[in-house]
């Protein structure tokens, strides 16, 4: 027989013949790892088994490559994210993205920790964007394809003028060095830098630059399945909180 038990962050849901359910929790011993819940179709069930829930899971199988059946207590519900349309789509963005990304069973300890701070600051809508622009360039380092944002990568130096992001390497290029070619790179807002207030604006071209190396970088490593739906639909919530301009 084989067991754990850990603490983490449900990730899905989904029915399992007449009463069950099988449940995916990201935790931090044991990554994304599904799991049966007996009874877990019931009313008593159903406020617990929700996306972004944090639980103390315990695992049990025959055989370690077996789904195995999950007992579940629940820690906190983090349901403040239901009253908020915005906070709602972006928590379902974060667990389908991490659904999206990692390998099953595979421990990624540190983007479980950003994971659980980001989810906690789901009642902080002045600071949650931003966060949540932050983890997805967190993401993509974890799954190996980090931006490098600390120089230019046509001048080889330290400038202030940081403004592009090579949409082939994922290194920054200045202004200076873009030159004719700047028309062919994305555009670096100062909130990836980490510097200035980092309006909603900012933070749009921010998820249009990780988008890009999500979908054209990271997806096709994983058999170029499209990107979740759940992304386009908080971006597209957070681009309708502001006015153009």
């Amino acid at each position: 027989m084989m067991d754990w038990r850990d603490q983490g962050i449900l990730l899905s849901s989904r029915r399992h013949g007449e009463s069950a359910a099988i449940i995916e929790v990201f935790t931090p011993e044991h990554g994304r790892h599904a799991g049966v819940v007996r009874g877990g179709a019931s009313r008593k069930m159903a406020p617990v088994l929700q996306p972004g829930a944090q639980v103390d899971v315990t695992w049990r199988a025959r055989l370690e490559d077996h789904i195995g059946t999950y007992t579940v207590e629940p820690l906190r519900s983090r349901a403040a994210a239901m009253s908020n349309r915005l906070a709602l789509s972006g928590l379902m963005a974060v667990c389908a993205l991490v659904l999206f990304a990692l390998p099953e069973r595979e421990a990624h300890r540190t983007l479980y920790r950003r994971t659980e701070t980001l989810l906690d600051l789901l009642d902080r809508p002045d600071i949650w964007p931003l966060a949540y622009l932050k983890w997805e360039l967190a993401l993509l380092e974890e799954m190996g394809f980090g931006l490098d944002l600390r120089t230019c990568a046509v001048l080889g130096e330290k400038a202030n003028d940081l403004s592009y992001v090579s949409p082939r390497t994922g290194r920054a290029v200045s202004r200076a060095g873009a030159g004719e070619y700047a028309e062919r790179l994305l555009l670096l807002p100062p909130c990836l830098l980490g510097q200035g207030p980092a309006p909603d604006a900012e933070i749009l071209q921010g998820f249009a630059v990780t988008g890009h190396f999500l979908r054209h970088h990271l997806a096709p490593h994983l058999g170029d399945r499209p990107l979740p739906d759940a992304r386009a639909r908080f971006i597209a919530r957070l681009a309708a909180g502001f006015p153009p301009g």
